[in-house]
């Protein structure tokens, strides 16, 4: 059996989400009762944003792959990062990691594609949203992100650090966030939102409209990782 390795904290909440949801889809595909090997290392999200803050990358993807490192010496034969802003170093973090990597957003982009789905809204915190390792990747895939107005992009950005990262989850945030969706759909004409920051779904999740899938990007990554674990 392979062993997962996480880098988690990133933030917190979001990582019980993966752990708890990489049991449940292992179980129901393994259903002898065995569990997966699953490794975590929980590193700092505040520092990792001060890097972010200050465009350290290369500070971000040393701390990043440091973790990766010991998730590889402490047994992982596999591993991802589990939250979508990290991936802004994806490929640094790879080459310097002794195991493979699965990609959160190359998981997004495959899902996309499988759906139908040619142009979609980003939304994430602002260093996702601003940055292009999304885009890069589906525009090889031939797929369009829109991401929200600048305003928009603030708003998101704020209520994401100030809100979401300290667990909080509010009606307000929420109501908010679906009219930023809403008014994209009605002028931006986009055919789903790529939910690029993985403690969005703990704000949005369900809230899709008919005929607007909201594409949750820690369950997709989830269903990846099960499908590396059995492969």
């Amino acid at each position: 059996m392979k062993t997962l390795g996480i880098v988690g904290g990133i933030g917190p909440e979001s990582t019980i989400e993966y752990y708890r949801f990489i049991l449940d889809g292992y179980r129901q595909r393994v259903t002898d009762g065995r569990a997966p090997h699953i490794i975590i290392d929980s590193i700092d999200v505040n520092r990792a944003i001060a890097m972010l803050n200050a465009n350290d990358l290369a500070g971000v993807a040393a701390y990043l792959g440091e973790a990766v490192e010991r998730l590889g010496r402490a047994g992982a034969d596999v591993a991802l990062m589990a939250a979508n802003t990290p991936h802004i170093v994806f490929d640094d973090v790879q080459r310097r990691s002794p195991i493979p990597l699965i990609s959160i957003v190359q998981a997004a982009c495959d899902h996309a594609k499988h759906l139908g789905l040619k142009r979609l809204a980003l939304v994430g915190t602002g260093f996702t949203m601003r940055a292009r390792f999304y885009p890069d990747v589906f525009a090889r895939a031939e797929l369009e992100l829109v991401t929200p107005s600048d305003t928009e992009k603030v708003y998101i950005h704020d209520k994401y650090i100030n809100e979401l990262l300290q667990n909080q989850f509010l009606p307000e945030t929420r109501d908010a966030m679906l009219a930023v969706i809403g008014r994209m759909r009605r002028d931006d004409r986009i055919e789903g939102v790529i939910l690029a920051g993985t403690e969005l779904p703990l704000l949005l999740r369900g809230m899709d409209s008919a005929g607007l899938p909201f594409l949750d990007t820690t369950m997709i990554h989830v269903e990846r990782a099960v499908t590396e674990l059995l492969a």
